[in-house]
């Protein structure tokens, strides 16, 4: 690409990368083959090792080249994550939409409600500082949890940058799991390399 300066280059490679990975592992919907995807990266890889100062931590690169690990600091959260309770009829989902109803200040208006499965997954809060990936830690005991950083940054739906990245700080929360289909593949791949087999199957 004559004309351009290395620093478009990397920009224009790094938004193609982030686009092609949100289409293949949040829409499931890819757009090129994992041949294309592969080279993109390899060039991307080329130009930051030609030139290591355009290198960032929200690069695609860097989480290709991050290791999950096993010990773990405690970091205290911005915000306690407060764990939910359960109800297991009408009268416990009536007294819980009068409170929702109560502390929104909403008297005898209706609420909309969504319902779906639940992900029984490992509680996350993801840290974004102006938009980029600073940290990401564990649920805890609500007040403190594990610095898990390092190992969500290996994970590719998450993403390293966010789209036009807000000013400020904001926190994410979400569940990290795996699915049925990953545990079931990643079993046959120990018991193909003769190890022990994982007993406890992800969501389905």
């Amino acid at each position: 690409m004559p004309g351009r300066s290395p620093k478009d280059l990397v920009d224009s490679l790094r938004a193609a990368i982030r686009h092609h990975e949100e289409q293949y592992y949040i829409h499931n919907a890819p757009e090129i083959s994992d041949e294309e995807f592969d080279r993109l990266l390899h060039e991307l890889e080329r130009l930051e090792h030609e030139h290591p100062d355009l290198v960032t931590r929200d690069s695609p690169t860097q989480r290709v080249a991050g290791r999950p690990i096993e010990g773990f600091d405690t970091v205290g959260h911005l915000v306690p994550m407060l764990s939910l309770d359960n109800a297991y009829n009408d009268g416990e989902l009536k007294a819980f939409d009068e409170r929702v109803r109560k502390g929104a200040g909403l008297g005898d208006a209706p609420v909309a409600y969504v319902a779906e499965m639940k992900i029984d997954g490992l509680s996350i809060a993801l840290t974004y500082d102006h938009g980029s990936l600073t940290r990401g830690a564990t649920r805890g005991d609500g007040a403190r949890g594990e610095d898990v950083t390092a190992n969500v940054r290996t994970i590719r739906a998450i993403p390293l940058a966010l789209q036009k990245g807000p000013v400020g700080i904001i926190e994410v929360r979400g569940e990290v799991y795996l699915s049925r289909a990953s545990f079931d593949r990643m079993n046959h791949e120990r018991q193909e390399a003769g190890e022990s087999l994982f007993m406890n199957g992800g969501s389905a």
